[in-house]
């Protein structure tokens, strides 16, 4: 099931906010500041790309600097992005098996507005080290 959610999810929306991650990406990688945050988006961009099957969890071991990395990121990329996501998600919700496609763009707004001090992983890893 993982898989065909994976592959309408591409051709529906998943290439096109991939590309809009990849394009945010390079824009911050032009500076030498910027460069952290353009790797962010290159990571969050292919957990767009196929977003069943796997899931965010945070990292314990996330201090401060992550915390002014996330809100450096809010104001530079993250509010753009999210809003890309909600407005594909409701577009998507307004068929029935667009649904659960609605759903993952809703799952990937929290890690949009503040990637760094989460991890991606598997959702048979994600409680794993627990």
């Amino acid at each position: 099931m993982k898989t065909i959610l994976n592959i309408i999810w591409l051709v529906v929306s998943g290439f096109w906010l991939f590309l809009g991650y990849m394009l945010a990406g390079l824009l911050l990688c032009i500076t030498i500041i910027g460069i952290p945050f353009g790797f962010a988006a290159f990571r969050i961009g292919v957990y767009a790309l196929w977003p069943f099957g796997y899931t965010t969890v945070e990292r314990r071991d996330a201090g401060s600097p992550s915390f002014v990395a996330n809100v450096l990121w809010l104001v530079l990329a993250g509010w753009w992005l999210a809003l890309g996501h909600i407005f594909t998600g409701i577009a998507l919700c307004v068929t029935i098996i667009g649904i659960p496609l609605g759903f993952a763009n809703f799952k990937l707004i929290p890690v949009s507005l503040m990637p760094f001090g989460r991890e991606i992983v598997r959702t048979d890893e994600a409680f794993a080290g627990w």
